[in-house]
């Protein structure tokens, strides 16, 4: 497991600034870690601390979360607190988002599984192939000695001319010489129920995936398995059998159980836009609404049980980040027993100039890479000078004051616009090498820029 500082150095490496709340994010992880070796009469007292980031778009604060998860391997779900209305209400339901997030975790945890049987699986379906390109001899049958008639063996003598073949087959097989070949394959495809839509007029939301998942189990029961063929390269034939007899091989009430453990221990949800629900004390209208969401979030933050399609889930560890960018409200506007569960608040600050000339070239992910890269595969040289990075740090900082400050979106957008024409011609430039300067993007973008009404619908 990572130290604080460790995992402030990853986040570092893509995320610029905001020393805060990384150091926030990386302790609460960290204090996972930590809880699963304390004692077992204290471990299960000591409760996840839940974090506040208060921040305008586009300065990291999803990107941190999603980084930070994508570091503990843990399930992670983004939502919008606003999506939420309160019980009784049509639209989406709180508890969806832990069976979301439950969904999530199968997922992850059933790839892995499938990873570990892979070889063995590749190994099977290759069988299958050689099978395809090469049917097994028919096998003759002989009665026992015991001299009941009804008592057979097969006879496994095959030939050792068609055990050369098969094993010459192999190899060419996979040296990938037989890569043009075409097989045919039996597949089975899962029958058509068409109930959904009956289901979601029916029941409840909160209710209508259980019941889904149980009609389709009772109706896939009922309904026979048909098998559909399907002409398939070699390749791509071999890749399906993998995935099909992997699946066969993994255990998925082990998957299951490991993946609720999984959730429960280290699941991450990250409540966007939880300024939109906070509510300032009106007692009517839409902040009778709002209030009504956050006391459904409530139980959910503070540790329920939630009903999901692979049994109960406890929330009391899952670790719950919520951000919004408090313009309108701040977070003392929430419930007091909402902000009780959020002990922990951090307040990202606002890009400058200089964070965009970092953000530009600095993370492993950085925008000026990803363009050369992208440019590279048309055979074309992209060059940024240093007066091009500090003229589209200019720009960027420039539009954000005049116009919505979108934070380092607006560097997409700057971006965007001036490698438009480059990104169009590409296919027709290869071998060029292109250096953007200050110059190059002064004739590019000078008139948006220098036209304030212009800029707001262009950048």
């Amino acid at each position: 497991m990572l130290t604080p500082q460790e995992i402030v150095q990853e986040l570092d490496k893509y995320i610029v600034g905001q020393h805060q709340a990384k150091r926030a994010v990386a302790i609460a992880l960290r204090n996972r870690w930590r809880r699963q070796h304390v004692d077992s009469d204290l471990k299960d007292e000591i409760t996840p601390k839940n974090i506040i980031m208060m921040g305008p778009t586009g300065v990291g604060k999803t990107e941190i979360a999603r980084r930070l998860a994508k570091l503990a391997d843990a399930p992670f779900l983004k939502i919008e607190a606003s999506k939420f209305t309160e019980v009784g209400y049509v639209g989406k339901d709180v508890e969806s988002m832990i069976r979301d997030l439950t969904e999530l975790s199968v997922r992850m945890t059933k790839e892995e599984e499938k990873k570990k049987v892979y070889d063995k699986a590749k190994e099977r379906a290759e069988e299958k192939v050689l099978d395809l390109l090469l049917p097994p001899i028919e096998r003759k049958v002989s009665p026992r000695t015991t001299g009941d008639p009804h008592e057979m063996i097969l006879s496994l003598d095959a030939p050792e001319e068609t055990t050369r073949t098969r094993e010459k087959l192999r190899e060419m097989l996979q040296a990938g010489k037989l890569n043009d070949r075409e097989l045919t394959l039996k597949l089975e495809e899962k029958p058509r129920t068409g109930f959904p839509m009956m289901v979601e007029v029916m029941t409840h939301q909160g209710n209508q995936e259980d019941i889904e998942h149980h009609l389709k189990e009772m109706m896939g029961n009922m309904f026979p398995k048909r098998a559909k063929q399907r002409k398939l390269k070699t390749p791509e034939a071999l890749k399906v059998l993998t995935q099909e007899e992997a699946q066969k091989m993994i255990d998925m009430d082990r998957v299951v159980e490991l993946a609720l453990k999984r959730v429960q221990e280290s699941g991450i949800i990250f409540l966007d836009e939880i300024d939109k629900v906070a509510s300032r004390g009106s007692s009517h209208g839409p902040d009778i609404s709002r209030e009504g969401v956050q006391r459904d979030l409530l139980p959910i933050v503070e540790g329920s049980n939630v009903s999901t399609k692979y049994g109960m889930v406890k929330t009391d560890h899952i670790l719950f980040i919520a951000s919004g960018a408090f313009h309108m409200t701040k977070p003392s506007d929430l419930l007091p027993e909402l902000q009780g569960r959020f002990p922990i608040r951090v307040k990202l600050d606002n890009l400058t100039k200089d964070d965009f000339k970092r953000i530009l070239i600095e993370p492993k992910n950085a925008l000026i890479k990803q363009y050369c890269a992208l440019m590279k595969t048309e055979a074309i040289t992209l060059e940024f000078t240093q007066d091009a990075i500090d003229e589209i740090s200019e720009i960027s900082s420039l539009v954000n004051e005049r116009t919505e400050n979108i934070g380092a979106r607006r560097l997409h957008t700057v971006m965007e616009r001036l490698l438009d024409q480059i990104s169009f011609d590409a296919p027709h430039m290869a071998g060029e090498k292109i250096i953007i300067d200050r110059e190059y993007i002064r004739k590019k973008l000078h008139d948006i820029v220098e036209d304030e009404n212009l800029s707001r619908y262009i950048l």
